[in-house]
């Protein structure tokens, strides 16, 4: 398919970052376990924690993760990003939620981002299991958030030139839209 949008090819580099640190996170932990973004109960309080059903068409995620694991690494995903689950996922009419509002359908492939986002995973999981993992004292992984930080269409890089300006930006190489296979 050939991206029509550097946005959209932004978006998706992004998704694919924050999925492999998020799924880096959540993979060691066992399926059962309380995520760290919610408190476990102490004592005899009861937890106000939201149950999330289990997914059902988990592509390049693994498989053993629970809703709540999931949902976990959407949020980090979102944030990375700048976006919103709709930007992935469609709507459903015909499951209204009580704010009146159409529910998501997250089973749904219908929209392109989702599939450049599942790409954009496989990439990030690549670089980081293929380059990073090989460099002694590599840091951090690549995530979503290395190149978007928070936007879906993050701005290119532009060296600056030895006075310290930055260089002017190249019109014809901007306008450059790769294709995904």
């Amino acid at each position: 398919m050939k991206v029509t949008s550097p946005t959209l090819v932004a978006a998706v580099l992004a998704a694919a970052q924050v999925t492999l640190a998020a799924v880096a996170q959540v993979s060691t932990a066992a399926p059962t376990a309380t995520p760290p973004s919610v408190s476990a109960p102490t004592g005899g309080q009861t937890s106000a924690k939201r149950v999330r059903p289990n997914p059902t068409n988990l592509q390049v995620l693994p498989k053993q993760l629970t809703g709540d694991q999931v949902h976990e690494i959407m949020e980090q995903w979102e944030a990375a990003l700048g976006g919103s689950c709709a930007t992935c996922h469609t709507a459903d009419p015909k499951n209204i939620g009580p704010n009146g509002k159409p529910k998501l359908n997250f089973a749904d492939d219908t929209k392109e981002e989702k599939a450049f986002a599942r790409k954009m995973y496989q990439m990030t999981e690549e670089i980081n299991q293929n380059y990073v993992a090989k460099i002694p004292n590599s840091g951090a992984p690549v995530t979503c958030g290395t190149c978007h930080r928070g936007h879906l269409g993050p701005e290119p890089f532009v060296a600056a030139e030895e006075d310290g300006a930055p260089k002017a930006k190249n019109a014809a190489s901007a306008s450059v839209v790769p294709t995904v296979k």
